[in-house]
C-alpha cells in the first residue's frame, strides 16, 4: 500500500514539474502542517491510537514493575523457606514478601495442612494439599494476567484503525481529484499525508504493544513453573515428616527443616 502511494506521489511530481516549487521545510514542521491540514476522521483515527498507545504503555510500565518485584521477592522467599526449620517460621513472615506469587501458594496450602493436624505432624491428606497448591497457583497467575488481554487487542486491533484511516485518505485523495479536475500534486497531497501518518500511527502503536505481550507471557510461564517447582517442594517436605513415625511432632518438625 505504502508503495502505491509513492508511484502515484511519484507520477504526480512529474505531471505537476511546470508549477512552482514550494519552500523547503524541516521534517517536525512538515509533519505538524499535514497533521492541522487532516481532516476530521484522521483526526479522530490519531486521537483513538494516542489513546491506546497511552493506555498500553501505562500496562507495559505497571506490569514490568510488578513481575520486577515479583521475581525479587520470590527469590528472598525461596531463600527463607529453605533456611527455615519449621513451617510457623515461614507462615509468620510470609507477609514480607507478599509481592511473590510463591506465598500465595505457601499460604494456601499451610492454611489446609493447620485445619488438617492443628499445625503439627505429618499431614493426612496429600492429595488434598495438592488441588491447594494447583489452585492457587491458578489464582496467582489469574491475578498476574489481568489487563494483558489489553496489550494483546491493541496490537492486534491498532493497524487496522490506521488501515481504516488509510482507506479514507485514499478516498479524500480521489475526492480531490475529481473536485480539482487535473491530476496535480496539490490536489491529492492531503489525502495521501492522511493516509500515510495514520499507517505510520497504527504500527507505532501495535509494534510495542505485541513485543510487550510476548514478554510479559514468557515471563508467566517461568513464574508458573516457579510456582509448580515450590509447590512439588513444600509437599515433599511434608511427606518426609510424614514418613518419620516415631518421632514427636516439634522433632519432626526439625527433621523436615534438615532433609531439605
Amino acid at each position: 500500500m505504502t508503495h502505491l502511494f509513492l508511484a502515484v506521489s511519484l507520477f504526480l511530481l512529474q505531471t505537476d514539474a511546470d508549477g512552482a516549487t514550494a519552500p523547503a521545510t524541516n521534517n517536525g514542521s512538515a509533519i505538524l502542517e499535514m497533521l492541522q491540514n487532516s481532516g476530521p476522521i484522521a483526526i479522530g483515527v490519531l486521537a483513538i491510537l494516542a489513546i491506546a498507545s497511552v493506555w498500553s504503555w501505562a500496562i507495559i510500565l505497571g506490569k514490568w514493575g510488578s513481575f520486577r518485584r515479583a521475581d525479587t521477592q520470590s527469590k528472598r522467599f525461596l531463600r527463607a523457606f529453605r533456611k527455615a526449620s519449621r513451617l510457623q517460621e515461614i507462615a509468620t513472615v510470609s507477609e514480607q514478601f507478599k509481592p511473590s506469587p510463591l506465598v500465595n501458594v505457601f499460604d494456601e496450602v499451610y492454611e489446609t495442612y493447620r485445619r488438617q493436624t492443628g499445625g503439627y505432624g505429618p499431614p493426612r491428606n496429600i492429595t488434598a494439599l495438592e488441588r491447594a497448591a494447583q489452585t492457587a497457583a491458578s489464582e496467582s497467575l489469574t491475578t498476574m494476567e489481568n489487563r494483558l488481554t489489553w496489550l494483546a487487542t491493541i496490537g492486534a486491533i491498532s493497524p487496522f484503525v490506521g488501515l481504516f484511516g488509510t482507506i479514507m485518505g485514499i478516498v479524500d485523495a480521489f475526492h480531490g481529484l475529481g473536485t480539482a479536475g487535473a491530476a496535480t500534486l496539490r490536489a491529492v497531497a492531503p489525502g495521501v499525508s492522511e493516509a500515510l501518518i495514520t499507517t505510520a500511527a497504527g504500527l507505532l502503536v501495535a509494534i510495542p504493544a505485541v513485543i510487550a505481550y510476548n514478554q510479559f507471557t514468557g515471563r508467566l510461564r517461568s513464574f508458573a513453573s516457579r510456582m509448580d517447582d515450590f509447590a512439588r517442594e513444600l509437599l515433599n517436605s511434608m511427606e518426609e515428616v510424614a514418613l518419620m513415625p516415631n518421632q514427636d511432632p516439634v522433632e519432626r518438625e526439625a527433621a523436615r527443616g534438615l532433609h531439605k
